[in-house]
């Protein structure tokens, strides 16, 4: 297994202006065998212009040479069930622009996502998944079809409120027909939709080709007035469950998601891919990802 940390991490810093070279410094100096990158303030593609951006993505391929760190995977919002034809394929062209992106950086995985834009909590409902469940195979299998000629094999994250939780991932994957389909793994975003975490993890492991690792701090919304976004985990901030608790990103092990259990499960599973760290609480981005990547270490040895 090699541990890193994503580029998400430093998102705030990068939104300050710190670049991707300097990410990829802070990555190596910690200790980091590999990053992931999520093209926030990265512009690796140019959508207006319908094009990747081939001398940057180049340079940052090459720094990473430089550096002697691995790129394991980038990943990418997508919505690929819009209920307007020429919007999801819109979509599904815009996401392979980032595929084309993901060959160029050299890589073997690229994570897409199906719904992970926001989405009325009153929507998400067992009927309106099995109605757009047709839709989520068809962009799923063109976009698996598109990187495999590349030599890419893409996964798929619990990530947002809708295609989240062990059982509707792992029914889309096997359903999709893509015999290397698999999924990023996040260990967190399970309880956003009150999954519990520990059994989650077990029951997807087998899947995983890549791990996400996080942590948050889970509260009885009672405790928090005031607090009414519905998603906005950007600096810490607190947003709700499909049940109503309440999360917030924390360092990790200083949450209230049993990581020791999670790890375990890692540990004995064999799982032997990457492990990617995911901070994103309130606490200062270098800070916290260095606590935390330094608790990953200690946690698997």
């Amino acid at each position: 297994m090699k541990k890193g940390i994503s580029s998400y991490c430093l998102s705030p810093a990068m939104k300050k202006g710190a670049s991707i070279y300097e990410v990829i410094d802070f990555a190596k100096s910690i200790g980091c065998e590999h990053i992931e990158f999520v093209p926030f303030y990265t512009p690796f593609v140019l959508e207006r212009e319908n094009r990747i951006d081939e001398a940057y993505i180049d340079s940052v391929r090459n720094k990473c040479l430089d550096v002697g760190l691995d790129i394991s995977t980038y990943s990418v919002n997508a919505d690929l069930i819009s209920s307007d034809r020429d919007v999801r394929k819109s979509e599904i062209a815009r996401v392979k622009l980032h595929i084309d992106a993901a060959e160029r950086l050299g890589l073997k995985w690229m994570r897409h996502d199906i719904a992970s834009f926001r989405r009325p909590f009153e929507s998400n409902t067992p009927e309106n998944f099995e109605k757009e469940f047709p839709l989520m195979l068809d962009g799923v299998r063109e976009l698996y079809e598109y990187a495999d000629k590349k030599g890419i094999a893409t996964t798929l994250e619990n990530h947002g409120f809708f295609c989240n939780g062990a059982d509707r991932l792992i029914r889309i994957i096997n359903a999709s027909g893509c015999p290397n389909l698999k999924m990023t793994m996040d260990v967190g975003n399970f309880v956003c939709v009150d999954d519990d975490p520990v059994a989650a993890v077990k029951k997807c492991l087998p899947y995983a080709a890549i791990i996400h690792f996080k942590d948050f701090y889970i509260r009885d919304k009672k405790r928090l007035p005031g607090q009414t976004e519905m998603f906005n985990c950007n600096n810490g901030s607190w947003f709700e469950t499909l049940s109503g608790k309440m999360l917030r990103g924390s360092i990790l092990g200083q949450g209230d998601l049993d990581i020791p259990a999670i790890v375990e499960l890692i540990k004995t599973s064999g799982f032997d891919g990457y492990l990617s760290l995911e901070f994103e609480g309130m606490e200062e981005c270098h800070q916290g990802t260095s606590i935390s990547f330094s608790m990953t270490n200690a946690l698997f040895g």
